[in-house]
């Protein structure tokens, strides 16, 4: 059968998530001795929340000096108890749940993954492996961007983040998304050296296409979404759920029929403290039953993607 489109799911167990719909191969639910709304550890401080706090070999949470004010509006302060919780949800019982229903669909998720999360929530990357989950690089934590980052940092946090991952997942990384989709002049070079395969920062396109570098290195450029993505649409459009799922149906129309001619990606980008709550969950189930009832509709990973229209590149 003909491929049409592509449909990635992109998610991150920490803070942002995306998900590449991808699956190759039977992706079955856990049966029986299933780890859902379980936290792997009660006193782990989400990756990222170091500048807020810091955790004692005992377990107790105290507060270090305030940098930015926290909570909702500037009133907010160090320790943020409201915004860090609100954001662990998604590790505890948000992130099960987005299992659950991409198993129900055999997809596999493509995670953009904060490397301190390996560490964090090893439950979470052991979960991820038995359903074949593809791991992308996402900086070391999703607070500490890369054009924030001291002279010479950058490329020291980009290996970092490759090595750790690597050694958690057992698999080499082959993705990046920035946190915050935030570059510097150097970020694509960086990666590329690095060994990366492909970049999602560049959300200017419905296909894939090559990035050539200096050096003869290159990258592939795989779409990523900022309209079907639960973070924007939740959080500054105000969509209710049932407007979500509309849209995430609405695109796969478009680009289902013009992928007729010529195939196209369209990426799902979900976080799972935002998604993977109770009234939010079932729109998502809606639209991936919607998506899933059509023919010619490839769920692969960003890999999968880069790969193959590096393959078809070449033919």
């Amino acid at each position: 059968m003909r491929r049409r489109i592509a449909i990635a799911a992109v998610a991150a167990p920490i803070a942002a998530v995306g998900l590449w719909a991808g699956a190759a191969g039977a992706i079955t639910s856990q049966a029986g001795a299933s780890p859902h709304y379980v936290s792997s550890c009660s006193t782990t401080v989400r990756p990222g929340y170091a500048e807020c706090l810091s955790v004692h070999r005992a377990g107790v949470v105290q507060p270090r000096a305030a940098q930015a004010p926290g909570g909702y509006g500037p009133a907010g302060k160090i320790p943020d108890v409201v915004m860090w919780s609100d954001r662990d949800y998604g590790n505890r019982v948000g992130v099960w749940r987005l299992m659950e229903v991409l198993d129900r669909y055999d997809i596999r998720g493509t995670v953009a993954l904060n490397a301190n999360l390996c560490a964090a929530h090893p439950i979470i990357i052991e979960e991820g492996n038995k359903r074949k989950w593809e791991w992308m690089g996402h900086n070391e934590s999703n607070t500490r961007r890369l054009n924030e980052a001291p002279p010479g940092e950058e490329q020291q946090i980009i290996k970092r983040t490759f090595e750790t991952i690597g050694r958690a997942t057992g698999a080499p990384v082959k993705g990046w998304l920035s946190a915050g989709l935030q570059e510097t002049w150097d970020t694509v070079d960086l990666l590329a050296a690095q060994g990366g395969l492909y970049v999602c920062d560049w959300c200017n396109d419905d296909q894939p296409y090559v990035m050539n570098l200096d050096g003869g290195r290159r990258l592939v450029s795989v779409p990523y979404a900022q309209q079907t993505n639960d973070k924007p649409a939740y959080e500054r459009m105000l969509c209710t759920p049932e407007e979500f799922r509309d849209m995430i149906c609405r695109t796969f129309d478009v680009l289902y029929r013009e992928g007729a001619t010529s195939g196209r990606v369209m990426a799902i980008a979900l976080h799972p403290y935002i998604t993977g709550v109770p009234h939010r969950i079932g729109a998502l189930d809606a639209a991936l039953e919607y998506i899933c009832r059509h023919a010619g509709v490839w769920r692969a990973t960003g890999s999968e993607i880069a790969e193959h229209f590096l393959a078809q590149a070449k033919a």
